[in-house]
């Protein structure tokens, strides 16, 4: 065996005694790293710091921040820790503006509520008052508008109910030029029709029709009065075919003759 290349026993005992000592000095290390982390959680859990300083609410229009901020529950004295996001959003979910809720925690004391509000489809007329119809049908009279709204159209004579409900569906299908050139909607049942429906344009022109077959007509509306005289106001009868009838249509006739006859 060669000599050079044996390593006394006294000359490896120092070594192995160094690196031993380094692995100890890390793991000591570690371990007092871990304990600190560990005590500072736990203050920091158990202190003022760890309370909510921040709640930040997203996408909502109809709801207010500070009505769905009251929905959660939480408050400037609510232990982040404490907070559970899944029963907040199922709970926001309940409320029947709301469609789709999600709750974020953004360390170390911030919440954020992100939230997705049913559409507004139209307003109901109920005693001169006007308020927002959703979606689903659902009216919500905790909402009054002031003022007579001009950014969806209003729905006169409806019960809340299936007749309702089906209106706003039919106007849901409605791509939202069309669904916002309407003003109003009358429910105007026929003894032939218990569907019949009134509405009156933004144009000026009125549209007589049936629910069964609204929304099928209706989303033609744009190609008929492009046919159509804008200076000749009347009605568009889309119950069965379609067809337009000027209002007072003998009185225009007159008008024009006499203007020729001055000429």
């Amino acid at each position: 065996m060669d000599k050079g290349k044996i390593v006394a026993l006294e000359d490896r005992i120092p070594k192995l005694k160094e690196q031993r000592r380094r692995k100890a000095n890390r793991r000591l290390i570690f371990l007092l790293f871990l304990f600190f982390t560990m005590i500072v959680i736990v203050a920091y859990g158990q202190s003022p710091l760890s309370h909510v300083k921040k709640i930040t609410v997203k996408g909502n229009e109809l709801l207010s921040a500070s009505e769905i901020i009251k929905n959660t529950g939480i408050s400037k004295k609510t232990n982040i820790w404490s907070i559970k996001k899944e029963t907040i959003t199922h709970d926001l979910q309940k409320l029947s503006v709301i469609k789709k809720a999600e709750v974020k925690i953004n360390w170390p004391n911030t919440v954020i509520i992100e939230i997705k509000e049913r559409n507004k489809i139209a307003y109901y007329e109920l005693d001169k008052s006007y308020y927002p119809v959703l979606e689903n049908g659902k009216v919500l009279k905790d909402r009054q508008v002031a003022e007579i709204p001009v950014n969806a159209p209003i729905l006169f004579k409806f019960d809340e109910g299936s007749m309702l409900k089906e209106m706003v569906s039919a106007l849901e299908e409605l791509p939202d030029e069309i669904r916002n050139a309407i003003s109003e909607i009358h429910y105007t049942p026929k003894k032939t029709d218990d569907y019949h429906i009134s509405l009156f344009m933004n144009d000026g022109f009125e549209v007589s029709a049936t629910l069964r077959t609204f929304s099928k007509k209706m989303i033609h509306y744009p190609s008929i009065i492009s046919q159509l005289d804008p200076s000749i106001k009347g009605i568009i009868d889309l119950e069965v075919g379609s067809y337009f009838k000027a209002y007072e249509l003998e009185a225009e006739d007159t008008k024009i003759e006499n203007d020729k006859g001055e000429g």
